[in-house]
């Protein structure tokens, strides 16, 4: 599976759009981006391609009748959920920044994703002397 890197230029816009929250967080995922709002994504890049996470089944049949939009992800796998905004928005921040805010609120409103226990470290052996 190819996984797609953004250029510097994606990165810049895609945290450009991401709401100015103190509880959003946005961090690397496989060389790309993802933003996430109480441990949960909602919005990530995928070399240059935004998708959102629309929880509410009707959001989600909007964005996907609107022309461009598609699935987020790998071709092999995309991913559940979410959905990619059309590449002609790219010039046109505001309406991809209008879908990553939806995508926001109804992913605040999901339960705080749990943060994974980190794994233990091995102790390391005794030198004897």
């Amino acid at each position: 599976m190819q996984i797609p890197k953004p250029t510097e230029q994606d990165k810049a816009g895609f945290r450009s759009m991401i709401p100015g929250d103190p509880a959003v967080v946005i961090k690397p995922m496989f060389g790309n981006l993802g933003a996430f709002v109480n441990g949960n994504m909602f919005a990530g890049l995928f070399g240059s391609l935004i998708g959102v996470r629309l929880v509410d089944d009707a959001s989600r049949r909007e964005l996907e009748a609107v022309d461009g939009s598609g699935p987020f992800g790998p071709v092999e796998r995309p991913m559940r959920g979410y959905v990619g905004l059309p590449a002609e928005w790219a010039g046109q921040p505001e309406r991809s920044a209008r879908w990553i805010e939806v995508a926001m609120s109804q992913v605040r409103a999901l339960p705080p994703k749990a943060a994974k226990p980190k794994a233990a470290k091995p102790k390391a052996a005794k030198r004897s002397r």
